[in-house]
C-alpha cells in the first residue's frame, strides 16, 4: 500500500517545485489519497506525508542554498503567503522557500483535518494561516 501513497507524495511535491499544481490543488489530491496532512522541515530538507492509515511518507526537498534565519519574522512569512495566494509574477515555490527560511522560518504543518498551517521558527515562535473559506 505504501508505494502508491510514496507516488502521490513525490507528484504532489514535485508540482509544487515545477509551479503545475497551485496549493489547493495539491490539498485535493493529497486528501483524495487519504492524507491528514504533512510538515515541511527546511533544516532537515524533508518533507514528511501523513496518511489517515498511520503510515507516512518522508521525501527529500529539492537543495535550496539558503539557511534558516536565526530571528522569526512572522510578517514576512505572512506577506510570502500572500504573494503565493495573488500569484504574484514571478512567483515560485521554491522562491516561497527561500523567503519562507530567509524570515528564520525552520518548517511548517499542514493539517487538513484542522484547515490551517503552522509555520514556526528556530524559536518555536509561529504564524497561523488558516485556510481561505
Amino acid at each position: 500500500m505504501i508505494q502508491p501513497l510514496i507516488t502521490t507524495a513525490q507528484s504532489c511535491l514535485d508540482a509544487a517545485y515545477d509551479g503545475t499544481m497551485d496549493f489547493p490543488s495539491i490539498i485535493r489530491t493529497l486528501m483524495d489519497a487519504g492524507f491528514e496532512g504533512y510538515d515541511v522541515d527546511y533544516r532537515r530538507g524533508t518533507s514528511t506525508y501523513f496518511h489517515s492509515s498511520g503510515d507516512s511518507v518522508q521525501l527529500a526537498l529539492p537543495r535550496c542554498d539558503a539557511s534558516v534565519a536565526a530571528k522569526f519574522d512572522g510578517s514576512a512569512v505572512e506577506q510570502a503567503v500572500r504573494e503565493a495566494q495573488h500569484k504574484v509574477p514571478g512567483y515560485t515555490y521554491a522562491g516561497f522557500c527561500t523567503k519562507a527560511k530567509t524570515a528564520g522560518c525552520a518548517g511548517y504543518m499542514v493539517s487538513f483535518l484542522g484547515k490551517r498551517v503552522v509555520y514556526f521558527g528556530r524559536t518555536a515562535e509561529t504564524h497561523v494561516e488558516h485556510f481561505p473559506q
